[in-house]
């Protein structure tokens, strides 16, 4: 734990918080040995209710399904939409003492899509035009997503932004604002269960939801700046995401290049036996949160400001990690660790070296299998997981619009 943590609070009110983002090592705490002895106790427990001769049913909330040829519904305003929550995320059985329902569920995303706005709406930075938009998917799932653009620079393309595990798109504000001043326009996407997005917060079902969606953003931002280069930034596990959509060869066909900074593709357990046990947890208890998971943690950043901003922004999810959504990080590493070799989009990938939330080695394997032309990767020495949020995020950045700029 950094000493940082001591300053800081999460929305728990306890003392300590683990100050890790994008894939965070959390992960490396859900499946420690503490862990494994509170996580064996639950599926005791629960293994015993379910041999109960006499339980009762449990209960689901009804969900309507929508056709096959339905088409994702879109909007885009300035108002509150209608929060839509899915009852896949609404867990029957609840983490803590009392359950979670699906008002509850509703209250906190209203709350954290009121702030998303707000904060588009209240920039008032005359350089940069703002904009942000909701998009239903078939699913059901209400998508924040957020647009930059120059205002009196040409835009010669475009960059989509998929934030990390536990953060939203919002955070990279000032990294899309200096791409604005080289001509790019930026978009922005909230995935499921984080931002301004719905969801029980930091809960991911299924990561596919979040490659799916970015998808249908790519389509909106295909049709509004046609004709125009189209570049892809994933930090973390949002470049884990940025990865597996590009695999889909009538994506990859369609993007001028991705920038990769810290990506997750290299996550693994610390024991053989959780990624038995992963499995049969996360589908008993999937939105059940090891608390072991927060008093163990890695520093994201050595800029002691840039860590007190971001855990004290009420839109960055600090508890611990929920089971499902740590399954799901795992599953989505070891798909792209079985198909590096078939990544071949132009990239760069950008890794600290004392990185212990991600593998500054796995940065290297992909680099070296990836079938791409047109591919570099530079590693920072002594630099941590959050790169553009560390002390030498102006370089960084430097970098990533000469990379940019070669291509336009």
């Amino acid at each position: 734990m950094s000493t940082d943590s001591s300053i800081l609070k999460g929305s728990d009110g306890s003392s300590t918080l683990m100050l890790t983002s994008g894939a965070t090592g959390r992960v490396n705490a859900l499946f420690s040995l503490r862990a494994l002895k509170s996580l064996l106790m639950l599926i005791h427990t629960v293994v015993l209710f379910l041999l109960l001769p006499f339980r009762g049913r449990r209960r689901v909330s009804p969900v309507d399904k929508p056709g096959k040829d339905e088409k994702p519904q879109h909007e885009c305003h300035r108002k509150v939409a209608v929060v839509r929550v899915p009852a896949t995320i609404v867990p029957w059985k609840s983490s803590s003492s009392t359950s979670l329902t699906v008002k509850a569920v509703e209250q906190t995303v209203a709350a954290r899509r009121a702030m998303a706005i707000r904060r588009v709406v209240e920039d008032d930075d005359k350089n940069t035009k703002r904009d942000y938009w909701l998009f239903v998917t078939k699913r059901g799932d209400t998508i924040f997503t957020q647009s930059w653009t120059p205002v009196s620079v040409k835009i010669r393309g475009t960059v989509l932004l998929m934030h990390g595990l536990n953060e939203h798109s919002g955070r990279y504000g000032d990294f899309a604002k200096q791409l604005n001043a080289n001509g790019f326009k930026v978009y922005g996407m909230d995935w499921v269960g984080h931002g301004g997005s719905d969801g029980l917060h930091a809960y991911v079902h299924s990561l596919d939801y979040a490659v799916s969606d970015m998808k249908v953003f790519l389509e909106k931002i295909f049709t509004e700046n046609s004709g125009l280069p189209c570049f892809c930034f994933g930090h973390s596990t949002g470049a884990a995401i940025v990865l597996k959509a590009l695999l889909d060869p009538k994506v990859e066909a369609r993007i001028a290049g991705v920038v990769l900074t810290s990506p997750a593709v290299g996550v693994q357990p610390s024991h053989p036996i959780f990624a038995v046990l992963a499995p049969i947890v996360s589908f008993l208890l999937p939105t059940y949160q090891v608390s072991a998971a927060n008093k163990e943690g890695s520093r994201v950043s050595r800029d002691p400001e840039a860590l007190i901003a971001k855990y004290s922004d009420p839109l960055v999810f600090t508890g611990a990690i929920r089971v499902r959504t740590g399954y799901e990080l795992l599953q989505i590493s070891t798909f792209l660790q079985q198909n590096l070799r078939k990544v071949k989009v132009p990239f760069l990938v950008l890794h600290g070296s004392s990185d212990t939330v991600t593998d500054p080695e796995a940065s290297q394997k992909l680099y070296e299998e990836a079938s791409s032309p047109d591919k570099a990767i530079k590693l920072y020495e002594g630099l941590l997981h959050d790169l553009l949020f560390e002390p030498e995020r102006d370089s960084i950045t430097q970098d990533i619009i000469q990379w940019l700029n070669s291509r336009v």
